[in-house]
């Protein structure tokens, strides 16, 4: 049942990322160009949500659909570790045209040349899981 939920909710997520356009590769690619705010204000209603969405789960305490509670984990702060990964991220995302939310819904929107992205995805994250070790975090 509680898998059933997960797939309905991912394919309400995903037709609102179509519908929205967020999964445009022309969106995305004025995006980067700064001719449009359309994504911009995609990503920030995004942002903002998520720290409502968080602040609330703190505050009430609430706990994980499986019963157990919640725990934010403090990461380390460091300026390099976000400025590569973003970097890496960004490029990949212009490249591509889509970062991995809308790789999926473009797939299931029949856009099937975006499987050559999602291997690639798959690839980098194999990849970083054999060198993470040996990686400046």
């Amino acid at each position: 049942m509680k898998n059933l939920l997960f797939l309905l909710i991912g394919t309400f997520f995903g037709i609102v990322m179509f519908k929205s356009e967020a999964a445009s590769w022309f969106r995305i690619y004025e995006m980067f160009q700064f001719k449009s705010f359309h994504m911009y204000g995609i990503i920030g209603s995004a942002l903002v949500l998520g720290l409502i969405i968080v602040q609330v789960i703190k505050r009430r305490e609430l706990n994980h659909i499986g019963g157990s509670a919640i725990e934010f984990v403090p990461k380390e702060r460091s300026f390099s570790r976000y400025m590569y990964g973003g970097i890496l991220f960004g490029l990949g995302w212009a490249l591509a045209g889509a970062c991995p939310g809308p790789m999926f819904t473009l797939l299931g929107a029949g856009f099937l040349p975006i499987l050559i992205v999602i291997a690639g995805a798959l690839a980098g994250t194999w990849a970083y899981g054999l060198l993470r070790n040996k990686l400046p975090h």
